[in-house]
């Protein structure tokens, strides 16, 4: 049986821009796994909506490349790989440790107590990552979504946050596997630690050479996992 999401009562009427953010959130927790076809039937019994503004969502996500066209035949979730996971933790490490530098000079008292009401609230919840994963994603993204807003710049934010998205599904595939391993989300709070650490002391150089790191420990453990595409399944 088809579930239907939810319909969101802000949405008003439906448009292809409403049923958006819905559709690419699906397509980036897993809802929809990677090379699953996107059939129409069952987007428009989930979504209540038409066809034709569901192909209009589509061609935004096509875009944004979190679907690709299967032999003009219609849509399919973009397929994951080894190289385009490389790519992107890659350049996301560097994006990310360029907006942590121009925080450390940018920001200011407002900006420190973000970042330390956001690690309090995503510490609270770690005893609680294997019932909920998708609710630690949510708070460990506004962890370090506060600290990267101090670099000011929405340009530079709005092409992390593009990035975030893209890596997001290799993150739940890294989040699948090690959610259970209590060892491995110690490490990764010992990292945000010393982040904090590090920013709250104006160390620049050393917060960017951590985030850096800190980022790349996903792909990394998903180097080592073999049949990736397996894993997606």
């Amino acid at each position: 049986m088809i579930k239907t999401r939810p319909v969101n009562d802000a949405r008003g009427d439906n448009s292809a821009l409403k049923v958006v953010g819905d559709l690419k959130q699906d397509i980036l927790t897993g809802y929809f796994k990677p090379g699953e076809k996107l059939k129409m039937t069952r987007l428009k019994e989930r979504y209540q909506i038409g066809v034709s503004p569901l192909r209009e969502a589509l061609s935004q996500l096509l875009i944004e490349q979190l679907v690709v066209v299967e032999n003009q035949r219609g849509f399919k979730v973009h397929p994951v790989s080894r190289e385009e996971m490389r790519d992107i933790y890659a350049t996301r490490a560097e994006i990310e440790a360029l907006c942590i530098g121009l925080a450390v000079e940018r920001g200011d008292d407002e900006w420190e107590a973000g970042i330390l009401a956001a690690a309090h609230t995503m510490h609270k919840f770690g005893d609680m990552v294997d019932k909920d994963p998708q609710e630690w994603e949510r708070r460990h993204q506004a962890f370090h979504t506060a600290i990267a807003q101090g670099c000011n710049s929405p340009t530079l934010l709005q092409v992390r946050r593009s990035l975030y998205e893209k890596a997001s599904r290799y993150r739940n595939l890294w989040l699948k596997k090690n959610m259970a391993n209590s060892d491995v989300f110690d490490a990764n709070q010992k990292e945000h630690q010393l982040l904090i650490d590090a920013l709250l002391a104006g160390d620049g150089e050393q917060a960017r050479e951590l985030i850096r790191q800190h980022l790349l420990s996903p792909s990394r453990a998903l180097e080592k996992t073999p049949g990736l595409e397996e894993l997606a399944d």
